[in-house]
């Protein structure tokens, strides 16, 4: 069993920075993949990025490539996401979720562990 509680959302420019955190309870954490989603008021819950369970491959929407990174510290039960030059389309609330699938799991249907979100908003 694994729980997830994200940190790190609020209210930033087009431009600026945020860097959403994951932390993870349990002790099995280390053998799961992580992924971030997001889902914006009336739209699906869309893939963001995926993190392998030893941090070694990742895997990024095209949408968010060259701007967000995620990483992990499994010492720390944590992943990151770094968002950089922020856009107002990326405005959304952001969930972490795990698994022990096969990478990289790009669809909500292959987690089962969900965090309970964290709001990010970008102003024009």
């Amino acid at each position: 069993q694994v729980q997830l509680v994200e940190s790190g959302g609020g209210l930033v420019q087009a431009g600026g920075s945020l860097r959403l955190s994951c932390l993870a309870s349990g002790r099995t954490f280390s053998v799961h993949n992580v992924g971030w989603f997001r889902q914006a008021p009336g739209k699906e819950r869309d893939f963001v990025a995926a993190i392998t369970s030893s941090g070694g491959s990742t895997n990024y929407a095209d949408s968010v490539k060259g701007r967000f990174t995620i990483s992990r510290d499994n010492a720390k039960n944590t992943v990151h996401l770094q968002m950089n030059n922020l856009k107002p389309e990326d405005t959304a609330v952001y969930y972490c979720a795990a698994d022990r699938g096969r990478f990289p799991q790009r669809r909500p249907s292959e987690y089962g562990f969900w965090g309970q979100g964290t709001q990010v908003t970008v102003s024009s």
